[in-house]
């Protein structure tokens, strides 16, 4: 063998990392290479799909690449993620999710393999209100008389039922921690979605139902069918003022929530591609449209954040989920 040919090989296989490298960097700085995926973990027609189809022209516009909505139910938003998680880190497949289906499933679903923390949220874009509503005719009108009217129900065995859309959703726990911090014993009724709870308390037959508010339920509540006696907020927002914020409340101030959708990508995703899909989503929610759009369909586009304000964010939202399910000793089904 000649005397070179170790230097030769050694030169060959320095030159042919140096061209991977090259090429790994090439691709992570053209993304996106390909049209972008946006996994949707519901059907189309409810309230994710209308968020995705709001934004997703925009966005591939932001992006220079079209953005394929995906629509992909099952298991509380679990198989989508899945999916989600078998595919290339390279952002070419966005998963639009909530605590629901990131923190919360991986809880209440034995079937759930992953962990919250094998995705990285790359920015919020939307924020829902959470409403307080009531059956029309319940005899109480602001939060303070319903927590008494609560309570003596209780003492004389008969507990208010309260409505979710399925044992560990978000509305689950939300009940289950209003009855812990009040002290009152209250009634899960677990439903199939959100349009039977809705049905049935507008029927009366369940007394409270804590939901993101829509048009529809001001409505509602103009017709006296059901009451929003709060929303869970800090303080009152512009577009629902004849509403009080839970916070005005003597006995549950501090019971402050609401739900947020956001876009996710594996933990493992390059940080150049994080960055360039945060951006394209930043500028996707400074147009006009897009936000009249999200308001239309009663959703607020979030406050501007920067990646570290998102990845705080989530590790926030895993932990207070985290902290609820284990203060009602929720049991993976």
């Amino acid at each position: 063998m000649p005397k070179y040919f170790p230097r030769l090989a050694s030169r060959t296989a320095a030159l042919i990392g140096g061209l991977l490298f090259s090429a790994t960097v090439f691709a992570q700085n053209a993304f996106p290479a390909k049209p972008v995926t946006l996994m949707v973990p519901y059907p189309a027609g409810g309230v994710s799909d209308v968020i995705a189809r709001t934004v997703n022209t925009t966005l591939g516009k932001q992006l220079g690449q079209p953005v394929i909505v995906e629509n992909l139910g099952g298991a509380s938003g679990s198989i989508a993620a899945t999916k989600v998680l078998s595919q290339p880190s390279d952002g070419h497949v966005v998963f639009q999710g909530s605590p629901n289906e990131l923190i919360l499933a991986p809880l209440a679903l034995s079937a759930v393999k992953f962990k919250s923390e094998d995705f990285r949220l790359v920015n919020m874009i939307a924020t829902a209100q959470i409403g307080f509503l009531t059956r029309g005719n319940l005899p109480v009108n602001n939060i303070d008389e319903f927590v008494e009217y609560a309570r003596k129900q209780a003492q004389q065995g008969r507990p208010i039922t309260y409505a979710s859309v399925g044992p560990g959703s978000f509305y689950h726990l939300l009940g289950e921690h209003l009855s812990k911090v009040t002290g009152i014993p209250m009634v899960h009724v677990p439903y199939k979605g959100g349009a039977p709870a809705e049905q049935d308390l507008i029927s009366g037959q369940v007394d409270i139902f804590m939901s993101p508010l829509g048009t529809k339920h001001v409505e509602l509540h103009k017709a006296g069918r059901i009451k929003v006696l709060a929303l869970l907020n800090p303080t009152r927002i512009d577009t629902a003022k004849d509403f009080p914020a839970i916070t005005e409340s003597k006995a549950l101030k501090d019971f402050t929530f609401n739900i947020w959708t956001g876009y996710f990508v594996k933990r493992d995703t390059p940080e150049a591609v994080v960055a360039t899909l945060h951006k394209a989503i930043a500028g996707t929610l400074t147009d006009p449209t897009v936000r009249a759009n999200l308001e239309a369909a009663s959703l607020t586009a979030p406050p501007s954040m920067s990646i570290a304000d998102a990845a705080k964010a989530y590790t926030d939202g895993i932990a207070q989920f985290r902290a609820i399910a284990k203060s009602i000793n929720l049991q993976a089904q």
